[in-house]
């Protein structure tokens, strides 16, 4: 396994982590200061400022990126599903644009979550299938873009609400089924706060092997959880075995950044620099 101990040359910040303290223009400026060498930004920041002046942005730092945030969230009903499409098209567009090594999928829960104004429903196998099909479509578009796509499973309590895939297990059933040739075109993105927890995780990890490891996430869950979306912990406040999960992901090739997301009210509250000193610290000493 890397030591992080003495440099955060494999540091990546998730732009999610800062996004109360400033745009993205600010974020960038932020990590060139504090020699954090790439970022994974979210679309909604980039179309802030633009699609344009974020290429330019993130070219004029000389910051790489680890992933964009994010494509899916497919599940819609007969009305919207062509919207889906088109706006997932719209992210590997993006993606390819800004030189992003894979798009983040998210892939949806319940339709009328997914995408709000689609008629309701409590079918999640149909959420799945649908999910299966929808993914299957953007592969096609994302190829001829050479643009990866990494299926993020989410922990549990997003089922009906953000994703409908909760196991890494059924991502790599996903991948196995669409991409059984294994050409790198279809992976997974792990993230600790959604799969620490699972049983199987360790021999999922095994399965997936470096060809299907597209993105790996740190972020700490605490205990309580006062809020099951913006109340993830840094690194080292809760009760996850980061070092064990990136052990195992880098025991099979994984060389890529250790990128850190964290959705939290409070660190939202706190300076940009302060975070970020700390997301370093703790990058070096607990991931």
């Amino acid at each position: 396994m890397r030591d992080f101990s003495s440099d955060h040359r494999w540091l990546s910040l998730n732009t999610a982590t800062v996004r109360k303290q400033g745009d993205l223009v600010a974020i960038i400026d932020a990590c060139a200061r504090h020699g954090i060498r790439a970022i994974d930004p979210w679309r909604d920041q980039v179309a802030a400022i633009g699609l344009e002046r974020a290429v330019r942005a993130v070219r004029d730092a000389g910051l790489g990126l680890s992933g964009y945030c994010r494509g899916g969230m497919f599940t819609a009903d007969a009305a919207r599903r062509v919207e889906a499409r088109d706006d997932n098209r719209r992210a590997v567009d993006e993606a390819k644009a800004l030189g992003a090594p894979c798009i983040v999928l998210v892939v949806g829960g319940l339709p009328q979550y997914s995408r709000p104004g689609s008629a309701a429903s409590k079918d999640i196998a149909a959420a799945r299938t649908q999910v299966h099909d929808a993914i299957a479509e953007m592969l096609e578009y994302a190829r001829e873009a050479n643009m990866p796509l990494a299926i993020e499973p989410l922990h549990p309590a997003y089922a009906a609400d953000r994703a409908c895939v909760n196991t890494t297990k059924q991502a790599l059933d996903i991948c196995d089924q669409l991409d059984p040739q294994r050409t790198g075109a279809l992976g997974v993105a792990l993230d600790v706060y959604h799969i620490w927890w699972d049983p199987e995780l360790m021999p999922q990890i095994a399965r997936a092997g470096k060809d299907r490891l597209l993105a790996f996430h740190v972020c700490d869950w605490l205990v309580p959880t006062k809020d099951i979306l913006n109340d993830r912990g840094m690194m080292g406040d809760g009760v996850i075995d980061i070092t064990s999960v990136r052990s195992a992901v880098e025991a099979q090739g994984f060389a890529g950044y250790s990128e850190i997301e964290i959705f939290s009210n409070e660190w939202w509250a706190r300076p940009m620099d302060e975070v970020l000193q700390t997301c370093i610290a703790r990058h070096r000493t607990v991931v």
